[in-house]
């Protein structure tokens, strides 16, 4: 899991450094209006609740007082939930002046969140799937640890969102946009 997140890191990486490339003297980069942070601010507030609520319950599971971390596991998923809710409407505002097919920040930015949205909707299903594994301990001579690995995943999903609110939409807002 580990070398996973590492080289979904890297394409993150990618992906922020074409951002600023395309923003650095590019006529092509159109907009006048940073991002609006009324709906980005509540995600990443909804999102670190989300991993200290499952780093919470995996402390739980290593415990094992495997109901908590069920619990902590549903409510996981369900601020996993909320963030997609709060995704479609801000894309069903930002849409109304930028699409991806507008300029090169419209692509570049929805290639970002979008990819973000992705990511966050796969460890949804992998939150589910461990939710619904029969146990959570690694059997005999095995690395797997289900619970772990997806809860690794979960937090980098979320620290990408750190960084994607940093630099798309505070550095914007704060010096304003070319």
């Amino acid at each position: 899991m580990a070398v996973f997140i590492a080289s979904e890191a890297i394409l993150f990486a990618v992906l922020f450094f074409t951002y600023y490339f395309l923003r650095s003297g590019n006529p092509q980069w159109e907009i006048h209006e940073p991002p609006k942070l009324h709906y980005s601010l509540p995600m990443l507030v909804v999102l670190l609740v989300s991993s200290a609520l499952l780093h919470w319950g995996e402390k739980r599971v290593k415990e094992q007082r495997y109901g908590a971390g069920r619990l902590a596991l549903v409510g996981t998923i369900t601020l996993g939930v909320v963030f997609l809710i709060l995704t479609y409407f801000e894309y069903a505002e930002h849409l109304l002046h930028v699409t991806p097919q507008t300029d090169s920040y419209g692509s570049i930015f929805y290639a970002i969140t979008g990819l973000h949205v992705f990511h966050l909707s796969m460890g949804l299903l992998m939150l589910l799937w461990v939710l619904f594994l029969p146990g959570w301990e690694p059997r005999e001579r095995t690395p797997h640890r289900p619970f772990h690995n997806t809860a690794m995943y979960w937090h980098f999903v979320d620290t990408v969102w750190v960084f994607i609110i940093i630099l798309l939409y505070a550095i914007p807002n704060i010096w304003g946009m070319p």
